[in-house]
């Protein structure tokens, strides 16, 4: 497992993520409640968890791709 790689593969996932989870949040409140609300616990908890899980399924999937070679 190459570190770097990881660290990069997490920033992205966890920045991309953030984004959307705070226009999501943002847009149903203003939809539904008529507030201007963003819900930042939701958004960087999902940032996070998005941000661990991704980078390392696809260093899980090039690792077993390149043993079958």
């Amino acid at each position: 497992m190459n570190i770097k790689k990881l660290v990069v593969g997490f920033v992205t996932v966890f920045a991309l993520t953030l984004i959307v989870s705070v226009i999501v949040t943002l847009l149903l409140n203003l939809t539904y409640h008529g507030a201007s609300t963003i819900d930042w616990e939701t958004s960087f908890r999902s940032a996070i968890v998005f941000g661990i899980i991704f980078p390392l399924i696809g260093t899980r999937r090039c690792k077993e791709k390149c043993n079958a070679v």
